[in-house]
């Protein structure tokens, strides 16, 4: 099969969502300038750059109560600051309430019935049973053609590690089983790894 996306895909499914797969998912918190907090999933995120950290989501989408744009976006341009939290399989269900399409004054956090932490760095809240989260700092937001299609990108300027995924001095994800975005409704989690060796190691 062949077929070129501004003619359609006569599926009825739209295959281009389960080609880039897994991905993984920025639960992206962000505070409003009026100190509404707000938390959302987004499987369009990943690190881009290690020497400084950083950090991109996509925002793809926008709500009737902010202006062509979601809440994390609007916050976000506002304060200049959001956090990313880790998704474990053990927070499926509350990322997955937090999806939800709520007015811009809902406290998600609430909604899903998390337990929020402040920020060290920022003035941002975080996910406090996340096994991991960024603080970042916005470094710029770019449009993209469509008409909601916005790419979010921050410095990370703080990092919160749960002390009981550190084995050896190392991050194992497999304490916290990480989810990962598939296509459809569908997602994965990390229980297995394997280690491949660089041919110039």
């Amino acid at each position: 099969m062949f077929y070129r996306p501004e003619n359609g895909h006569g599926l009825p499914h739209n295959p281009f969502n389960a080609i880039v797969t897994p991905r993984p998912i920025g639960w992206i918190s962000s505070r409003a300038a009026g100190c509404t907090n707000n938390l959302a999933p987004y499987s369009f995120f990943n690190a881009v750059a290690y020497e400084p950290p950083q950090v991109m989501f996509a925002s793809t989408s926008a709500k009737a109560d902010q202006d062509g744009t979601k809440d994390s976006v609007a916050n976000i341009e506002e304060t200049g600051v959001f956090c990313v939290n880790v998704v474990s399989y053990a927070l499926r269900d509350a990322m997955n309430a937090s999806s939800a399409a709520l007015s811009k004054e809902v406290d998600e956090f609430d909604h899903a019935g998390l337990d929020m932490a402040q920020c060290e760095t920022i003035d941002c809240g975080r996910v406090l049973a996340a096994p991991a989260a960024l603080e970042c700092r916005l470094t710029q937001i770019v449009t993209l053609p469509g008409a909601a299609n916005k790419v979010v990108f921050g410095e990370v300027v703080g990092v919160h590690l749960n002390d009981s995924c550190l084995i050896d001095g190392a991050f194992d994800v497999t304490r916290f089983q990480p989810l990962a975005r598939l296509g459809y409704r569908d997602y994965s989690v990390v229980r297995e790894l394997f280690s491949l060796t660089r041919p110039d190691e």
